[in-house]
């Protein structure tokens, strides 16, 4: 059965609720660690995992890696989905991208994605070591997706499944620097690539539909700010979008894109154009009607109906990871579901 997600014993000012840490992760039975790796570079990078209380680990049901979005961390409201999988039987861990929660860096700067992609490969190797048996997947949401993605090209055959979460797979219209203000973004780059470039509404408003999420957001001790990208960083967005469109026929891993239909951050119809062209025998897409950015940000309906389609695939791919090649098919939500607020 899937599980009942977190996010709805938070309240507005703390994702664990009237709850101290450890009451919350009692309550879950979860096991939670948290360390920081060196970069080759001594830059420190903020990781943590999750995994059920008292189940050995040869009872594992599978092993999944999360990649949190732009400007949010691997903690405080993302960390609920982990505990949430974890709460199904996984092994999960993730960690705090550079410049982004507790890690090291420049605050929300990503001149150059592949060095992200690194930093998720040299970890989520070592957080697999013991564990190879089991079978793994690969979890993103927005910015991480496309980060998960391209972990997925770079490893091929070492995960058993991707789980897109509103991924960066284009930038909606609506987000996107006006033009010709994204024609002088490589100019922009170049002389100033620190200047922040300006959008019609903060990322967390434009992200969660709920307004009491929002304030929970914004409340977390390493909330930086609005989400106005730097000029460097937009464009290597921008430039990160394209690749994955190009490069997105050479998947072969199942996967599972979740995209609300009122996204107007990630752009919905670019992660379904990458769904259609990726080579994966086992494929699904989900577009919810309604639905924003950040589905955790929904009414509880609307989150238990997203996150049961994710849930559901995990516990589903995690039994049948070792006899892989499920029929293609491509499916948006428009057949029966739960009614959706």
């Amino acid at each position: 059965m899937a599980a009942h997600h977190p996010i709805h014993d938070a309240n507005e000012r703390s994702p664990f609720g009237d709850l101290t840490r450890e009451e919350f992760y009692r309550k879950h039975k979860v096991r939670h660690s948290e360390f920081f790796m060196l970069t080759d570079q001594k830059k420190k990078l903020f990781t943590q995992s999750w995994r059920p209380e008292g189940l050995p680990g040869r009872k594992l049901r599978g092993f999944v890696a999360m990649v949190h979005g732009y400007v949010s961390e691997s903690s405080w409201v993302f960390q609920l989905t982990a505990v949430a999988i974890a709460k199904l039987g996984f092994h999960v861990c993730a960690l705090d991208l550079r410049g982004h929660g507790f890690s090291d860096g420049p605050r929300d700067q990503v001149p150059d994605v592949d060095v992200l992609v690194d930093d998720c490969i040299r970890y989520f190797d070592a957080a697999r070591s013991g564990r190879e048996r089991l079978p793994a997947f690969l979890y993103g949401e927005s910015l991480g997706g496309a980060i998960a993605l391209l972990v997925c090209l770079r490893q091929r055959g070492r995960w058993s499944g991707l789980v897109l979460n509103g991924a960066m797979c284009g930038v909606s219209p609506e987000y996107k620097p006006p033009w010709p203000l994204e024609a002088f973004l490589p100019a922009a780059a170049l002389v100033a690539p620190n200047w922040r470039v300006s959008i019609t509404q903060p990322l967390v408003r434009r992200s969660y539909k709920e307004e009491w999420k929002r304030r929970l957001v914004v409340s977390s001790p390493n909330y930086r700010g609005p989400g106005k990208a730097p000029a460097a960083t937009a464009l290597e967005f921008l430039r990160v979008c394209r690749r994955i469109r190009r490069r997105c026929g050479e998947l072969e891993v199942p996967i599972l894109a979740v995209h609300g239909g009122g996204d107007s951050v990630c752009d919905t119809e670019s992660a379904r154009r990458v769904v259609e062209r990726a080579g994966s025998a086992d494929k699904t897409l989900e577009v919810l009607p309604g639905m924003w950015h950040q589905l955790i940000g929904e009414p509880e309906g609307n989150v238990e109906a997203a996150f049961g389609v994710i849930f559901r695939w995990l516990e589903d791919r995690a039994g049948g990871a070792s006899s892989s090649g499920a029929g293609k098919h491509c499916m948006e939500a428009r057949r029966k579901r739960p009614s959706l607020q």
